[in-house]
């Protein structure tokens, strides 16, 4: 059999390369790679054992026309293909012997591409009247994200906690002092050492039934997905370092006051902005007065900061300000520090900030 020749590199000779039990022909010069017929399908079905394919070309998208490159094994032009309707990298594929070539860097998000589909069409669900009348009706967002693919322990034990917490005391008013008195985070107090525990406790705590309801709605919704992506553990001891740090930002800013800080908005700020930094190719839709738009997720914490910014200077609604403000900038403290980390941790969320993804919004 004669020699293959890289199609970007024409004097450059393929040498073999074995991957995921199969071998690939490797250009040493552009890092190309060529895949023989059915060669890509078995690559694709090892990184995905638990995911039905039958052919990966089957879910290309728009055909580009001919290719200015030669098939290594016919010589013949190749044709172009979007790898997926919704995913514009550029595949070229022999016709004649239904070999691929891909370029370097190219590898990742083919290999990954059934659950990249799967991801682009959550995230690119519309809007509609169920949607609208949702958020019209209760003033809260809708997310446009992909399902978590763990069952999210750690976020549903919070949730259940919070709202156990809630009704043991909130519907009796001396349980509800009492409760206020040893475990709300008073500035004043804590600053002088007492009652540090406050600091934490004071973040499992709800002034009323909207307060809890909005908390534990956005814990709800962004939640599982950064659990899934961090795992259990690290998810849980993120979650409590951003309410201790929204706690001490709240007592730091009030420093002498004697008004009591409680909720978990502060511990749920922080989780914005990992979510914010981690999943930008997420959306939640965002209502004006009767008019709702799906935003980025960038976007949409970007108007909830500065909201907050606005509302910390000139505002006096009993909102605790101070808490969201320090929980979102410790949040994007760790959501950098960790970000390499993340990325290795889960690759298909560096393949959804490529530059071909394709998102409605």
């Amino acid at each position: 059999m004669a020699d293959k020749k890289c199609p970007r590199c024409p004097e450059e000779v393929l040498i073999q390369h074995r991957y995921e039990r199969q071998e690939l022909d490797l250009c040493r010069t552009c890092g190309g790679l060529w895949f023989d017929k059915d060669e890509v399908n078995a690559v694709i079905r090892a990184k995905n054992p638990d995911i039905e394919l039958s052919c990966f070309k089957e879910s290309f998208g728009q055909s580009l026309g001919e290719s200015d490159i030669e098939c290594p094994t016919c010589q013949l032009n190749m044709q172009r293909h979007h790898l997926l309707e919704h995913f514009h990298l550029e595949i070229d594929i022999c016709l004649h012997c239904e070999g691929s070539w891909l370029d370097r860097g190219e590898l990742p998000p083919v290999e990954q591409s059934p659950e990249l589909e799967s991801h682009l069409q959550e995230l690119n669900k519309g809007l509609s009247w169920k949607t609208y009348f949702f958020q019209l009706l209760l003033q809260m967002p809708v997310e446009f994200n992909a399902k978590a693919k763990c069952i999210p322990w750690v976020n549903y034990s919070l949730l259940a906690l919070n709202i156990l917490i809630f009704l043991a005391y909130f519907f009796n008013d001396t349980s509800y002092n009492w409760v206020l008195n040893n475990f709300a985070m008073t500035p004043s107090v804590v600053a002088e050492g007492n009652q540090l525990w406050a600091l934490m406790s004071c973040v499992f705590l709800h002034g009323s039934v909207w307060h809890l309801g909005a908390n534990m709605y956005f814990l709800a919704i962004i939640g599982d997905n950064l659990e899934d992506t961090l795992g259990h553990i690290s998810y849980l001891l993120l979650y409590l370092a951003c309410g201790l740090l929204a706690s001490l930002g709240t007592m730091i800013w009030r420093l002498g006051s004697d008004i009591p800080s409680i909720g978990a908005s502060g511990a749920i700020a922080g989780l914005f902005a990992m979510y914010m930094i981690w999943f930008r190719h997420a959306s939640l839709s965002f209502m004006f007065i009767l008019y709702q738009k799906k935003l980025s997720v960038v976007w949409f914490f970007a108007l909830w900061v500065g909201l907050n910014i606005f509302g910390l200077f000139f505002l006096d609604d009993g909102m605790d300000y101070p808490a969201h403000i320090a929980g979102f900038v410790a949040g994007l403290m760790f959501a950098f520090l960790l970000k390499d980390w993340i990325h290795r941790k889960n690759p298909l969320l560096s393949i959804l900030r490529h530059e071909s993804i394709q998102l409605k919004r």
